[in-house]
């Protein structure tokens, strides 16, 4: 048991040395991550049609 508070003891301080981002620059990385999801969404789509249209196109269907 000793051996998990040291450690809980030892995360905590680990913990308070950490540089934590503002709120703008969280802001602004959620905002990029969105953007870049929407972007990699739309790609895959287009791909994904494209794909179907030249398999139904090989296969006759």
């Amino acid at each position: 048991m000793k051996k998990i508070w040291t450690f809980l003891a030892e995360a905590r301080a680990e913990l308070r040395k950490a540089t934590w981002p503002s709120w703008d620059e969280v802001s602004r990385s959620t905002l990029v991550v969105f953007v870049t999801v929407i972007i990699f969404a739309v790609l895959i789509y287009l791909v994904d049609g494209g794909v179907e249209r030249a398999l139904s196109a090989l296969i006759g269907g």
